[in-house]
Order: C-alpha cells, then structure tokens, then sequence
C-alpha cells in the first residue's frame, strides 16, 4: 500500500516536472525573443540618435524598447512564478521522499532483526516441522522463500529511493540557483527600464523644443498617409462596383431569357422575382476559390506570419498622443534591418501596387480581406500575380535612416489590429 502511494507521488511529480519544464521552455523562446526585438529597437535608434533633429521613428523606437522591457519583467516574473511552483512540488517530492525511506529503513531493521532471531538453518528446519501437516508445511517453506525475496526487494527500494532522494536534492538545489539568477535578471532589468524612462523623458523635453516642426511633420505624414488610404479604399469600390455591375447584368440577362423563352412557348411572362442584392463581402468572394481562401486567412488569426523576418512594432494600431500632437493608426508600423523585405502573410493575388509620394505600396486580396504592405522602395511583384505565404513583395525603405514596414490588416474597408492576427 505504501509503494503505491509512493509511486503515485513519483508520478505526479513527474507530471508536474514536465508541465513545469514546458512552460520555462515556452517562457524562456519568449524572454529570448523580446530581447531579440529590444537589440533591434536600439540599433536602429542608434542610426538617428546623433541627429540634430527629433524624428517620430525616434520616439517610437524609445517607446518599444520601455513596452519590450515592460514585457520582458513580466516575462521573467512568470518565469519565477513557475520556479515557485516546481520548487513547492520539488520540496514536497524531498520531504515525501525522507518520509517513505525513514519508513523502508524501519520495516528493513524489523525484517533483520526477525532473520538474525532465525537465522540459521535448524531454527528454519524446525519452524517447518513444527507445522502440524504437509500443507501447512509447504506454506512455511514458501513463506520463508518470500520473505528473503522481500528482504531484497526491500533493500532495493531503499538504494533507489536514497538515489532518487539525492538527485531531487540536486534538482531542487538547481530551482534555487535558477531563482536567484532570474531575480538578479530582474534587477538588471529594472535598471535598464529606468535608464530608457530616462531617455524618454531627454526626447520629450528636445521634443517640447521642437514641437511646431514635430507637429508639422506628424501632419505631412498623415496626409500622406490618408492619400495612400484613399487610393486603396477607391481601388477596393471600385472592384467592388465592377463585381455589382456583373452581377446586375447577369441578373438582367436571367429575367430576359425567362420572359424570351415563355413567349416562344406561348406561356405568360414569368413573375420577376428580384434576387436578393449581393454585399460587398459576397461579391469579393465571388468564387469558390475567394470563399475558401477568405475562410483561411479567418481561421489563421492569430498564427499569420510577421511581414518581416525581424524587426520590432514600434506604432501600434489606434489613436496616440505624442506631445500634443494625436496620431491615428490603422495599422502598425514595424523597425526593422536594412535590406529587409517585406514578406506576404498569407496566400493571395496582388490586388494592386502603386508608387505614392515616392515609395511603393502592395495591396494583396485573402477574399474579402487585405493585407497592406507599404513604404517600400521596390516592388517585386505586379496586379494580379499569385503569391504565396512568406513569399517577397519588396524591399523596406528606410523612414528619417530607420527601415520601417507600414502594415495593414482589412476586412473590406475595415480596419483591422494586425497584433490581433499576427503570431505572437
């Protein structure tokens, strides 16, 4: 009874130790990855930094290195959070441990005393003839065989539970060690927070100085920006239109064919019944292929690939306040390297690409989504080519010496958070 609690112990803790496991490794690629992105964030902000003028690539790149870093204690918090659990299990299976071999010792000491009171053969020899017929003495005989068998087996639990005892002392010593490195981490990290806090708050004073000409150039961008949006947006009606105007004429085409072929039949012309009018969703997906396709970008939310290979987000998606300036974002803007290329997130047709104040846009249709690559400074790929996930669509210009990707997630015209949709 007691070895099947024992071995039930054992084998929640396993359980356990390989949940824990699991978890540090998932915690661990997402601590490494932030960090990756932090680098990122400092190199490139490393580009502008001597420059006499502030720049909102600047800024953004400061503001994702304190949301990275935010990020990265949090990360390595849950980090401890879950050397706090395997500890506690850890110090229970140590404790359970002593308890269980304390007990094996206790039954091994009473089984050697009971052997050295028989221990030899006429003691034995006697204990079997003492038996008062042959069925009891047979019992006896395999009795005493047992016994020495679970002597044996008694003195091998004790051996392997020491043994297993020993390693979830160094297992446990090792949690310990782990702790104390990530709370110095910790630390570490907290003072670089600070150090960038302290950095934000240089720009916003240079930015105070500056802030006419900032506000000038936050402007000039949106309207930049609202003229690449509206091309895309009348690119988008007027396909949209042409889907309608084809379905209107086919309808036509369908009442015309009912009412020539009743005639030719001497028949009534047929009750027109208007069929219901096509959404702009159902004419984007005008084929099996657009619906299946649609259906696929829907269900990867969440698990789409980034547009590029590395970089860090450093505007997000929404409405921001930057100084007393407000920056409205319908999609998010990714540093990355220099030479980096922009990469399609999912299957698709180019849906259009056009070069607007001096950078390329692609525009690529999932069905009734699209996905909006821009600020290139060469395209790759033309209207109505097949591309496939990952596949290159261009090169990232660099934005004030910062490579930076403007991407855009739609349904219709409908902007949509790409984080939403983005692998994390």
């Amino acid at each position: 009874m007691k070895l099947n609690k024992l071995l039930l112990s054992i084998l929640f803790i396993v359980c356990c130790s390989t949940a824990f496991a699991q978890t540090a490794k998932e915690l661990t690629r997402k601590k490494e990855a932030l960090e990756r992105q932090i680098v990122e964030a400092q190199n490139n902000l490393k580009k502008t930094v001597n420059g006499k003028k502030l720049t909102l690539g600047q800024i953004n790149a400061i503001k994702a290195q304190i949301r990275l870093r935010q990020e990265k204690i949090s990360t390595i918090n849950s980090e401890i959070k879950n050397l706090d659990q395997q500890i506690t299990v850890n110090t229970g299976k140590v404790q359970n441990l002593k308890t269980r071999l304390s007990d094996l010792k206790k039954e091994y000491a009473g089984m050697i005393r009971f052997a050295q009171r028989n221990r030899n053969s006429y003691d034995k020899m006697m204990f079997i003839f003492a038996a008062s017929d042959f069925n009891q003495a047979y019992k006896r005989i395999k009795y005493l065989q047992q016994f020495g068998q679970y002597r044996k087996k008694q003195a091998a639990y004790i051996q392997g539970t020491e043994k297993e005892l020993s390693n979830q002392i160094v297992v446990l010593d090792q949690s310990l060690k782990s702790k104390s490195s990530l709370l110095k981490e910790e630390v570490t990290e907290k003072i670089k927070l600070d150090k960038n806090k302290n950095e934000q708050a240089v720009v916003l004073n240079k930015l105070s100085k500056q802030e006419k000409q900032f506000n000038q150039d936050i402007q000039k961008k949106r309207q930049q920006q609202n003229a690449i949006q509206r091309q895309i947006d009348a690119e988008i009606a007027r396909q949209i239109k042409i889907a309608r105007d084809k379905a209107d004429s086919e309808e036509k085409e369908r009442i015309r064919l009912a009412n020539a072929k009743a005639k030719a039949e001497n028949k009534p012309a047929p009750a027109v019944v208007a069929a219901k009018p096509k959404t702009d969703s159902q004419l984007l997906k005008n084929s099996p292929e657009e619906v299946k396709l649609s259906d696929a970008f829907e269900s990867n939310k969440g698990n789409l690939p980034w547009p590029v290979a590395t970089g860090v987000i450093t505007s997000r998606f929404g409405t921001f306040t930057v100084g007393t300036a407000i920056d409205k974002h319908e999609g998010v803007i990714y540093q990355t390297s220099e030479g980096a290329s922009a990469r399609a997130v999912f299957n698709g047709t180019v849906f259009t690409v056009f070069d607007a104040f001096g950078r390329w846009n692609v525009v690529l249709k999932h069905g009734e989504y699209f996905t909006v690559y821009s600020n290139l400074k060469s395209a790759s790929v033309s209207k109505g080519q097949t591309v496939s996930t990952r596949q290159t669509l261009g090169i990232v210009a660099p934005t004030d010496g910062i490579p930076e990707l403007g991407f855009q997630i739609r349904r219709i015209s409908v902007a949509l958070n790409p984080e939403s949709w983005i692998a994390k």
